[in-house]
């Protein structure tokens, strides 16, 4: 009885690794193919640049460029993987989840200049619910990080969720959740910089160098929906 008890546990626990290692590989599939990594490369500046411009209002990018950001990467796993494969329809009772890829959370972040701060875990002007929400925090997707640098480097990361509980345990809640100042607008709580920057750096997350150069694009915000009133 014991031999069969040893036997079923062992099975059970080569289906979970075998099953959990499905999940993450099928993920970073994207830093492994070479053309598509290339393409990223050469196309995520220009779609981001194309979301600045359709978001901007005399000059100025609006707060929905965050959105349209984000609907370029899941359009990347939509391309990659199959709309079949990729879950864009998410309750608003999971805010930290932007999308799920073969049934797996991912949280889409963008971050704007050379450094690594400035990332968003929840949006809240509540100080109260921004300390309760550093002390019952607890990572449960993978996170993906888009850091644009224009007339630089920077990157697309992709940081698995073994990745984050394993430095919130090691480095402690405080050094790992950034709250906002007293006494100023607060606009969410954070990742801190020591964080995201050890996030980044970990042997199992993944990255794509990217060089961010503006392109000369002549673009019109209206001349699609002239183009739809002059359909029949």
């Amino acid at each position: 009885m014991k031999k069969i008890h040893i036997k079923i546990l062992t099975i059970s626990l080569i289906f979970l690794l075998f099953f959990s290692g499905f999940s993450i590989s099928k993920q970073i599939e994207i830093f492994d193919d070479e053309k598509l990594v290339n393409r990223v490369k050469n196309k995520l500046p220009y779609l981001f640049q194309l979301a600045e411009l359709e978001s901007s209002r005399a000059g100025k990018i609006g707060m929905e460029v965050g959105s349209l950001r984000e609907k370029i990467v899941v359009a990347l796993l939509i391309y990659k993987f199959g709309k079949a494969n990729v879950e864009t329809e998410i309750p608003i009772t999971e805010p930290e989840v932007d999308v799920r890829l073969f049934g797996k959370p991912i949280s889409i972040k963008t971050i704007t200049g050379k450094g690594f701060s400035g990332v968003k875990l929840i949006w809240t002007v509540d100080a109260q619910k921004a300390r309760e929400f550093r002390e019952t925090y607890d990572p449960h997707c993978d996170i993906v990080i888009v850091q644009i640098n224009w007339g630089n480097l920077g990157g697309f990361y992709y940081i698995p969720l073994e990745v984050q509980r394993k430095l919130l345990d090691r480095i402690g809640r405080e050094r790992y959740i950034k709250l906002p100042k007293s006494g100023t607008n607060p606009r969410g709580v954070e990742i801190t910089k020591e964080a995201l920057s050890s996030l980044v750096k970990d042997e199992m997350s993944r990255f794509i160098e990217i060089n961010w150069q503006r392109k000369k694009i002549d673009y019109n915000p209206y001349k699609r929906w002239v183009d739809y009133w002059r359909e029949d």
